[in-house]
């Protein structure tokens, strides 16, 4: 493969997140020459401001909840001084910036070439894109060695205490942009990604109004917080923060959290949660809120037609998250978006799109697909595979695992047991509680493990898990519903003794047939 930096690569891979990158470098593995374009840095919003940045401070929150439970429950008499607001975030940015680097350093092994800029579609197989010059006084241009970016920032603007919030957007600011045109021989892949979205009269602040793609980066700890949004996103920030000692209000506006997971799964985390002491509305709405000098003042319309007004320092909006097509020149090549801004394929198999070559991965994809990082990975690959003329197996969405990283976590695969019977599918339900194995006791947090299967020892159609590490559990489960294995299948599998896992050995066990401690 060429190194050169022409302008005719194999491939132009537009956004350089999880689906981006991880197109981009199995099409170089493959032997395709790449253009990479990212506006700000490679690993988008997954490595910079979401999975791995949350998950590292849960990991923290974890740690300060052991303090407690060692005093509380074990008499190891521990006690929690003080949370060292910035060395906690140093770890945490140390980490990011470690897995940053390694993005860059596998992009330049790969030969990948990192255009940093904003890339717009003049055609079917042509970008233009207008980069930031790498040092403007010698003009050199932004078409990296592989592996090197800048990055830009957007600046903020701060609600006046007292004043109605507003939407105001931002205006980001680039120094002496160059421009440079591309003709990809083979296609091109578009991985924008996705913003959080907002609610009308709610202008992100940074400090007191914040999003879940800058709620870690906010100054401090609040002392109490109103988070809008009971998905993963919304229910990972109010345990973090309920951990970290703040008060929490969690506002969902359907019936339950998480309402795209189980509904023994929501139940199951709702009751974890309010037993640390979060307070859990659901069916409830916002109305409005204001900007105090410290902190927010909220109306909330509850589930049983009441208004309440909560009050906190901190207002944190996760209702879900838009896809990025402004600025994409989607209609030059011949795209269009659904009404929801998503750009969806005629070929799920391949991801393809209805103009031939160009390619859709990542947040930019409706469902289906999952918006998860995990899952844009698959489709990267498979896109890759595609563009360099090989097989590939489509992206089996039902077997990708979701997990939410809270305390209690929960981790799924498959259908839920509604999903099941809407389908059509006669099904065996068993559901057994962690704590009625050993070392589910000792963690002492309660939770539960579902398996929905067709009846008769019928394929497995979905697993469910509530509790402690689970999400370091579902991979088992991946592979039995995305192998279309039968309860019988498993339970001839032994579980090590005594492990959490074991749980599942136990339900697989007794819908055999085969139940032991579990009748």
């Amino acid at each position: 493969m060429s190194t050169q930096a022409t302008n005719t690569p194999d491939v132009i891979v537009i956004g350089g997140g999880t689906g981006g990158y991880g197109t981009a470098l199995r099409a170089a593995a493959l032997g395709l020459d790449v253009v990479l374009v990212e506006r700000d840095k490679v690993g988008g919003t997954c490595l910079h401001r979401g999975c791995i940045p949350s998950k590292a401070m849960l990991h923290a929150a974890e740690l300060v909840d052991g303090i407690a439970e060692a005093r509380e429950r074990w008499g190891v008499k521990a006690t929690l001084d003080s949370v060292d607001w910035a060395a906690l975030v140093a770890t945490r940015d140390d980490i990011v910036t470690r897995n940053h680097k390694g993005v860059e350093a596998h992009l330049a092994h790969a030969g990948v070439r990192v255009v940093r800029g904003s890339a717009r579609l003049t055609g079917a197989r042509t970008v233009r894109v207008e980069s930031v010059r790498a040092d403007s006084a010698s003009g050199a241009p932004a078409v990296s060695a592989p592996g090197a970016h800048a990055s830009a920032t957007l600046p903020r603007t701060t609600p006046t205490p007292g004043a109605r919030i507003c939407n105001t957007p931002g205006v980001q600011s680039e120094s002496a942009p160059s421009v440079h045109d591309f003709t990809a021989r083979r296609g091109i892949v578009l991985a924008t990604g996705s913003r959080p979205r907002t609610l009308p009269g709610l202008a992100p602040d940074g400090r007191r109004v914040v999003t879940s793609d800058d709620a870690l980066f906010a100054p401090g700890l609040p002392a109490s917080v109103l988070v809008l949004g009971g998905g993963a996103i919304g229910v990972e920030y109010a345990s973090f923060h309920r951990s970290m000692g703040a008060e929490v209000t969690l506002v969902e506006a359907a019936e339950r959290i998480v309402p795209l997971e189980d509904a023994d799964v929501s139940r199951h985390l709702t009751r974890g949660l309010k037993k640390r002491g979060i307070d859990v509305r659901t069916g409830a709405r916002l109305l409005d809120a204001e900007v105090l000098e410290n902190g927010v003042r909220a109306r909330v319309r509850t589930a049983r037609g009441e208004t309440r007004t909560v009050e906190a320092e901190r207002l944190l909006v996760a209702v879900g998250r838009a896809p990025v097509t402004e600025g994409l020149g989607l209609a030059a090549a011949g795209l269009t978006t659904d009404e929801r801004g998503f750009v969806v394929p005629t070929d799920w198999d391949r991801l393809e799109t209805a103009v031939p070559g160009v390619h859709v991965v990542g947040d930019l994809l409706p469902p289906p697909s999952l918006g998860l990082a995990h899952a844009s990975f698959a489709e990267g690959l498979l896109v890759a595979e595609t563009l360099a003329g090989l097989p590939s197996t489509p992206v089996d969405y039902a077997a990708v695992p979701r997990v939410t990283y809270s305390a209690p976590q929960t981790a799924s695969v498959g259908l839920s047991e509604a999903e099941a019977r809407a389908r059509g599918h006669e099904v065996d339900v068993n559901t057994m509680p962690l704590t009625a194995v050993a070392k589910g006791m000792v963690h002492g947090q309660g939770g539960m493990v579902k398996v929905v299967a067709e009846t008769g020892g019928g394929q497995v159609l979905g697993v469910h898990l509530v509790g402690p590490h689970v999400s370091e559990m579902i991979a088992e489960s991946q592979l039995v519903v995305g192998w279309d294995a039968e309860p019988a299948d498993v339970a001839r599998h032994v579980h090590a003794h005594p492990t959490l896992s074991e749980a599942v050995g136990e339900v697989f066990l007794t819908l055999a047939g085969r139940g032991l401690h579990q009748q």
